[in-house]
């Protein structure tokens, strides 16, 4: 996978110099240069699959041998095989036959995953702008609110004069799980001030835009982490993702694998 990614330029090695990263022995870090959803992109484009956004799933029931599946917009649909990749307890959110068709078993595994949750912050510069930073990332110990800053278009070796710089902030697991429900504005007031004292001499930027990931690393995954777990057999209803594997490319490419075997296997 990654000699492939690596070949076409969707993969590039990480060279921008990082703070504070702690270096696993024999890794090899990465980044993409036109940002992970361009990965994404490749493999549906390989896949020759049609695709449509925005569909949000509400219930999934059994109807004549096949899987009718409601959004919150829009008509029912029925499919001979669905495939869940949503975190885990979206999956247990899900309305219809679904909630009743997995075995006690199944529900204890999937009740007991768990996420961590972290906000998400990216201030976005006009073009000309220089950040004067010795960095491309930084990963910072022992803060109250901040866990990680990286300047973008430095660390996917794209920095131009004719587009603006942007930076992108995370917050650490406890802040996150602290403010989880608290107000946006004042959440994003907060990091931008505890942003501005960790670096005083950051320009201030032409936009913001605050992201709250509630869903954003998989902490306890689906126990012996299997990849895949098949809900129902005949039609097939599967689900897989990281809350089967770990949160990590590694990790949602071995669910990936897992899940396209067993696929194949009921086809």
């Amino acid at each position: 996978f990654y000699e492939e990614l690596l070949s076409e330029g969707i993969l590039q090695p990480l060279t921008a110099p990082v703070k504070g990263m702690v270096v696993k022995e024999g890794s090899c870090n990465y980044m993409a240069p036109q940002g992970m959803s361009s990965v994404v992109k490749y493999y549906l484009k390989q896949s020759g699959a049609d695709v449509f956004y925005e569909h949000h799933v509400t219930s999934i029931s059994l109807r004549d041998g096949k899987w009718e599946v409601s959004r919150k917009m829009g008509p029912l649909e029925q499919f001979d095989i669905v495939i869940l990749t949503m975190p885990v307890p979206q999956i247990l959110q899900l309305q219809g036959d679904i909630a009743n068709l997995m075995s006690e078993s199944q529900r204890q595994q999937l009740e007991a995953v768990s996420y961590s949750s972290r906000y998400a912050l990216g201030l976005f510069y006009e073009a000309g702008r220089d950040i004067d930073v010795p960095w491309a990332m930084w990963y910072i110990s022992d803060h109250p609110c901040l866990r990680f800053v990286a300047l973008d278009s430095r660390k996917r070796n794209t920095e131009s004069p004719e587009v603006g710089p942007s930076v992108a902030v995370h917050t650490t697991v406890t802040f996150g799980s602290q403010q989880l429900d608290s107000d946006p504005a004042e959440v994003q007031h907060l990091i931008l001030s505890h942003l501005e004292k960790l670096l005083p001499s950051l320009p201030k930027p032409a936009s913001i835009k605050c992201h709250k990931w509630r869903y954003s690393q998989v902490t306890r995954a689906v126990p012996s982490c299997p990849g895949q777990m098949i809900l129902h057999t005949q039609p097939l209803l599967i689900c897989g993702g990281d809350g089967f594997t770990h949160s990590s490319f590694d990790g949602c490419l071995v669910s990936a694998v897992s899940l396209a075997e067993a696929v194949k296997s009921h086809l």
